[in-house]
C-alpha cells in the first residue's frame, strides 16, 4: 500500500488517500470529512501497476517556474516549484466555439454561455512563455478547443509557432472542416503543420451517435480521404474509449488504422473521464484503466498485440539520456508519471498484418543498455567517439535482424538518431515506418492521484501566463480561466464600442 494526497469529488479539498491491491486490481480510496469515503479502480490489472512501477524516472522540474508554493497542489498550478516534469506537449485552447455539440466534451461554448477566444497576441504571449522554460524550451504545441479550426487565422497561428522555435506542430480536430473543404486541406498544408490529431471514435455509425449525437463516420472518412489528396499525410487518431459504446471495437480502429497507414501514423485511445457526480456502481460499471484497454486489445486481435508490447511513457527517458551525452546539452525528458499512458510501435506487414515492435526488439534490455551507455559516455571528451562504437557494437544484441521489417534497421536508427543533429527528423523517417498505439488515461476528481499531477508533462499554456496539467486544469481550472478571460473580452468590446 502507498500513500498519496487525492481531492474530494465533490468540495475538491485536497485530502488524503491510499493505493491498495485487492482481488488483483490496484485501488485508489479517499475520506473525505464531510461528503464520505470514495473508492475507484486505479489500474485494473496489478501486475501490470507493478511492472510499468519499475519505469518511473523522477525528472527535475523547471529551473524557472511560473508560480510560487502557497496552497500547495494542486492549487499553486503555473508550474510551480513542485512540478517534476517539463511541459512535453503543450495545448494551447484557441477557442471553446465548436460547430458541433458532442454530449461528450471538455469545451463548448454553446453549453458555458459565453465565448473563450485568445487574441493572437495572447497565443504569441503563452508560446514565449513555453518557449521560455529552462533548462530546456517546449518544442511541441497542440492547438486545440472546442475546435481550432472555427479561428480563421489558425494557418497564421501554426507558421507563428514554426517561427518561435517549436518543431512539432499539431491540431486537435473533429474533422468537419476537412471534410467539408479541399481547398481548406490545401491551405493548411501550406503551412509548417506537423501533425492532425483526429476525433474518431469507431469504424460504424453507432459509437458517432451516441458520443456526437450524428452519424459522423462519413464525415470521418471524406476527412481522411480530402487529407490525403491534399498531402496532409500525418495523422493520428483519436478514439475517446466508453464502455457499452465503443470498447469492442479497439482492434477494428487499429486495423483500420492499418489500412491507412501511407497517412495514419497513430491511434492515441483516451478512456473517458468521470467530470460529473456519480456514484460508486457507476463508476465500476464504467471506468476504463489503461490495463482494461490492453486485455480488449489482445482479446480482440486474437493475441496479434498484446499487453507486454506495450511500455508506459518513462521507458524512453534513457533516449534523453543518450542526446545529452552526445550534445552534453540539457534534453527534454520523458518523465511522466508510468500509470499516466502506454505505448508501442507497430508494423503492418505487406498482407495487412500487425507486428509489435516488441517481436524483433528486446525494448526493456535495449533501453537499459541506451541508460548503462550513455552514463559510461557522459562528460568524456570522446564521448561521440565512444557512444557510436558502443552502440555500433551492443544495440544489435538485443535486436532480432531477421525479423525486421523491411527497410526498418533498428541499430542504423538509433547511430542516426545521435549523430543527425536533428533527432526529430530521424525520429519522423520511423514514424513512417510504423504506427503508435497508445492509450493516456487522463484523471478526475475521483481517480485524482497528485503525485501523477506533479510528473506530468501534457499541460494547457493560458493567457495568464501560467502552464497548468492537463488533468487538474480540466477537472479544477478551465471554467474559471475561461470565464474570466469571456469577462474581459466583453469589456474590452464594450470599451471599443
Amino acid at each position: 500500500m502507498s500513500k498519496t494526497k487525492s481531492i474530494c469529488p465533490v468540495c475538491h479539498d485536497v485530502i488524503d488517500a491510499s493505493v491498495e491491491k485487492e482481488d488483483g486490481q490496484v485501488l485508489i480510496t479517499k475520506t473525505c470529512k464531510d461528503h464520505g469515503t470514495f473508492n475507484d479502480v486505479y489500474f485494473s490489472d496489478a501486475k501490470v501497476y507493478d511492472n510499468y512501477e519499475k519505469f518511473r524516472s523522477i525528472g527535475n522540474g523547471l529551473a524557472n517556474p511560473m508560480t510560487k508554493t502557497v496552497k500547495g497542489c494542486p492549487y499553486d498550478c503555473g508550474l510551480c516549484p513542485n512540478h517534476k516534469t517539463p511541459t512535453i506537449l503543450a495545448n494551447i485552447d484557441l477557442t471553446n466555439r465548436c460547430n458541433l455539440s458532442c454530449p461528450l466534451c471538455f469545451a463548448n461554448a454553446r453549453k458555458s454561455g459565453y465565448v473563450y477566444e485568445p487574441t493572437i497576441d495572447q497565443v504569441r504571449h503563452m508560446l514565449e512563455v513555453l518557449r521560455s522554460e529552462k533548462p530546456v524550451p517546449c518544442y511541441a504545441v497542440q492547438f486545440a478547443g472546442g475546435e481550432p479550426t472555427m479561428r480563421s487565422d489558425l494557418p497564421e497561428i501554426i507558421t507563428m509557432a514554426r517561427q518561435m522555435g517549436f518543431f512539432q506542430i499539431m491540431i486537435a480536430t473533429n474533422g468537419m472542416k476537412f471534410a467539408q473543404s479541399k481547398d481548406y486541406c490545401r491551405e493548411l498544408r501550406k503551412t509548417p503543420l506537423s501533425t492532425t490529431y483526429l476525433q474518431f471514435d469507431g469504424v460504424t455509425e453507432e459509437p458517432y451517435i451516441k458520443l456526437r449525437g450524428f452519424n459522423a463516420l462519413p464525415y470521418k472518412l471524406k476527412a481522411l480521404e480530402n487529407m490525403r489528396e491534399a498531402g496532409l499525410n500525418n495523422v493520428v487518431l483519436v478514439p475517446s474509449l466508453v464502455k457499452g459504446v465503443n470498447d469492442a471495437q479497439v482492434a477494428d480502429i487499429i486495423r483500420f488504422a492499418a489500412k491507412n497507414v501511407d497517412m495514419v501514423r497513430g491511434v492515441n485511445f483516451q478512456p473517458v473521464s468521470f467530470t460529473g457526480r456519480v456514484d460508486t456502481e457507476e463508476l465500476k460499471r464504467g471506468r476504463i484503466t489503461i490495463p482494461d484497454f490492453l486485455a480488449m486489445l489482445e482479446e480482440q486481435s486474437n493475441g496479434e498485440i498484446v499487453k507486454s508490447d506495450f511500455f508506459p511513457c518513462p521507458a524512453v527517458a534513457p533516449m534523453s539520456d543518450l542526446m545529452e551525452a552526445w550534445t552534453h546539452m540539457p534534453q527534454v525528458k520523458f518523465t511522466i508519471h508510468p500509470h499516466c499512458g502506454t505505448a508501442t510501435y507497430v508494423f503492418v506487414d505487406k498482407k495487412g498484418g500487425l507486428l509489435p515492435i516488441t517481436r524483433f526488439v528486446d525494448v526493456a534490455g535495449l533501453m537499459g543498455a541506451v541508460e548503462r551507455i550513455s552514463n559510461e559516455c557522459k562528460g568524456s571528451k570522446h564521448s561521440k567517439v565512444l557512444l557510436a562504437e558502443k552502440l555500433v557494437r551492443e544495440v544489435p544484441r538485443y535486436v532480432d535482424m531477421a525479423k525486421m521489417p523491411e527497410g526498418v534497421n533498428i541499430p542504423k536508427i538509433l547511430v542516426a538518431f545521435v549523430k543527425s543533429g536533428d533527432p526529430v527528423k530521424v525520429l519522423s523517417e520511423f514514424h513512417y515506418k510504423s504506427m503508435l498505439v497508445s492509450a493516456m488515461h487522463f484523471m478526475d476528481p475521483y481517480n485524482m492521484d497528485l503525485a501523477r499531477v506533479q510528473s506530468c508533462g501534457i499541460h494547457y499554456a493560458i493567457p495568464d501566463g501560467r502552464v497548468v496539467p492537463f488533468c487538474t486544469y480540466n477537472t479544477l481550472y478551465r471554467p474559471d480561466v475561461e470565464k474570466k478571460l469571456a469577462r474581459q473580452a466583453v469589456v474590452e468590446a464594450t470599451q471599443k464600442a
